[in-house]
């Protein structure tokens, strides 16, 4: 199947090309769910799925929140990520961690929560007399179990914990199988993707490859995906693509790193930024990665720090990078409150 065509197809699904209004974010978002906030400078922000909207998501994912659309919890790889209240039993499936071998203080902990709860830290602290820096791990276990739930419906640091089956009565947490869930969000996956391959799945799931390759294989064999070169796709897109007509794409997007679409290709952008990067004398760790035309072609590179970031250089693999120099620093001043990168493939600018 054709590249051209399946690059052009999931910017479509993904909404870069035609932006979402809120009915088409509401897909959107269930799809690439668990959705995370902005990485590194997003700390207690609502989720986002930049570039993809023709409004602002950020203000319109906090208004979810408080009304408890959107929910928290730890799902892939203990990562915390927000889903739709209505997918709740699905994620258990896909991330319940369940508590075969409780301590002493994680039940003492739990008990007081179911007794008492809800709790803040700092009244678990003065009820046990643990420190906060052995309550928190507890609580992320007892959480990554599902027995407990973090209600952070706004931006506050203070939150309570809940016992979860009190916040959430009608939840199945048995409901589906790990292998029927899998099932479910690959279609998803595949939807937004057009194609993938397992390693993609792996990557933005943070589940064993053993378990992703199985759901594959039952979806292929039921007919709902297809093989195609080393990877698969939704049998429908297959043929879709056959009489599809590319669209002509020109954008430049400075991706941050909990975005989708990095997760999804998270283990081969690592290894593809090395060659640009690993001889640059000053600090050069991707800050946000090179969405142009519709492929990652390079990055922001400098130091991560609380306020604007060292925008030491950008790295770029296009044969034909520095006709585009002034879209790419624009679109890198943009995601950095104004702040200009120092350099442009090692000339200063």
């Amino acid at each position: 199947m054709g590249r051209e065509k399946i690059i052009s197809l999931r910017m479509e699904r993904q909404c870069f090309i035609n932006k979402a209004d809120e009915t088409d974010y509401i897909k959107l978002y269930r799809d690439m769910q668990p959705g995370q906030n902005v990485y590194w400078n997003g700390f207690g922000e609502p989720p986002t799925l930049a570039f993809r909207t023709d409004f602002n998501d950020i203000e319109w994912n906090r208004v979810r929140q408080l009304n408890r659309q959107l929910i928290k919890g730890r799902f892939a790889g203990g990562n915390l990520g927000w889903i739709m209240t209505e997918d709740m039993e699905l994620f258990a499936a896909l991330y319940r961690k369940p508590l075969t071998k409780p301590t002493r203080e994680q039940m003492l902990i739990l008990e007081l929560i179911e007794a008492a709860g809800p709790l803040n830290i700092q009244q678990i602290k003065e009820e046990t007399g643990l420190l906060v820096k052995q309550i928190t791990p507890i609580l992320h276990r007892l959480q990554e179990a599902f027995l407990i739930y973090e209600d952070q419906y706004d931006g506050e640091w203070d939150r309570g914990w809940y016992k979860f089956a009190e916040m959430f009565p009608e939840v199945n947490i048995d409901r589906y199988t790990r292998l029927e869930a899998l099932k479910i969000v690959l279609q998803r996956f595949a939807y937004r993707l057009v194609w993938f391959d397992t390693a993609m799945a792996k990557s933005f799931y943070k589940l064993p490859e053993k378990e992703i390759k199985r759901a594959v294989g039952e979806l292929v064999s039921e007919s709902i995906l297809v093989t195609s070169d080393t990877g698969f796709m939704l049998k429908s897109d297959a043929a879709l693509l056959s009489s599809y007509e590319p669209k002509s794409l020109h954008f430049v997007y400075a991706i941050h790193r909990n975005d989708f679409l990095y997760k999804a290709n998270e283990h081969i952008l690592k290894e593809k930024i090395k060659p640009l990067i690993d001889q640059l004398a000053y600090d050069h760790e991707p800050l946000q990665y090179l969405l142009i035309d519709g492929e990652f072609r390079g990055a922001s590179v400098g130091h991560f720090r609380n306020g604007p970031y060292d925008l030491n250089d950008v790295v770029c693999d296009l044969p034909d990078a520095e006709s585009r120099k002034d879209e790419i620093v624009e679109a890198i001043r943009a995601v950095n409150f104004g702040k200009m990168p120092q350099r442009f493939m090692g000339k200063d600018l």
